[in-house]
């Protein structure tokens, strides 16, 4: 190290943990790509409006940050956390940790439900497999409407 980055750390007026310009304008740009991205999915029908609301408000949750920066100071000094960028990743993980959890919820039940789902289907073709066995053959007529099959000899072969 140099002596003149000694000086900078030993400097008591240096405050440590605070938010460069050039991290606040990371924040205010990541905000806004975020909230554009959002709505660019919705609109594409890409994204379920209930995952929209969770993602514009991490989005409105980070252009709170970018416009003021020193609010991440102030949840640090209340959580007991000494580096201010310590509780961001505290709280992306916790953040992260909760949308895990609810996408495996979510899964779970979406796997009962394609289970439900394909032993209904198995019970309805195995119902319709001994309908058509046991009646006679139909074919759909006009309008497709089942009309039962009527056996008519024909004398050309080929009909």
């Amino acid at each position: 190290m140099n002596a003149a980055t000694l000086l900078a750390v030993a400097d008591p007026s240096t405050e440590v943990g605070s938010v460069t310009p050039r991290a606040h304008l990371f924040v205010a740009l990541a905000a806004v790509g975020v909230l554009a991205f959002i709505v660019r999915l919705v609109r594409r029908h890409g994204l379920r409006t209930k995952y929209s609301l969770l993602w514009i408000t991490v989005g409105a949750a980070l252009a709170t940050l970018a416009v003021f920066p020193d609010l991440l100071t102030v949840v640090s000094e209340l959580l007991g956390i000494y580096y201010p960028p310590a509780t961001l990743l505290l709280l992306a993980v916790g953040f992260l940790f909760l949308v895990v959890v609810h996408f495996s919820w979510e899964m779970s039940r979406s796997e009962e439900r394609v289970r439900v789902l394909a032993e209904e289907l198995a019970l309805l073709r195995e119902r319709t497999e001994r309908t058509n066995d046991t009646e006679p053959a139909a074919h759909t007529g006009p309008a497709g409407h089942t009309e039962p099959a009527v056996h008519t000899e024909s004398a050309d072969p080929t009909e």
